[in-house]
């Protein structure tokens, strides 16, 4: 009898631990891809850019575009940017507007590097060069879409 109880114990616990491991949050699989992006800016007070660049991911090239707003902007720059987009799960969702998180954004003698995410949680981290003459205050956000 006794040996009937404790097996009773044994499979149960298996069971209940079977349970568990089925129903743990399965981890999930984002990628990481990289960037390059070529953006011209100018304005004052009010400044407007665009560029155009490329994702690479998963093996393959995708053409996308860049615009923005600032709020300060005096001058005009080109600024080449190149980097990694984190925490995606297909090309498409490095689609959307992207704002600073985390450190934001430090720019020393030309170079700057940059912590941005956009509402599907992709995260791009970036290192930019500029050439050009321009001052901004960053109050803007930066889209990108697929072309």
């Amino acid at each position: 009898m006794f040996n009937i109880v404790r097996a009773s114990k044994v499979g149960a616990a298996l069971i209940a631990g079977a349970v568990l491991l089925g129903s743990a949050p399965t981890p999930s699989y984002a990628d990481t891809g990289t960037v390059r992006f070529s953006v011209g800016s100018a304005g004052f007070i009010v400044g407007v850019g665009g560029g155009s660049g490329v994702l690479n991911f998963k093996g393959r090239s995708y053409r996308l575009s860049t615009g923005g707003v600032r709020l300060g902007t005096i001058g005009a720059s080109v600024t080449e940017v190149r980097g990694v987009a984190r925490n995606m799960r297909r090309a498409s969702d490095i689609v959307g507007t992207y704002t600073g998180v985390g450190a934001g954004v430090a720019v020393i003698g030309g170079v700057g590097t940059a912590r941005l995410q956009n509402e599907k949680g992709v995260i791009l981290e970036v290192r930019a060069v500029k050439a050009g003459l321009e001052a901004n205050l960053n109050l803007g956000g930066m889209t990108i879409s697929m072309r």
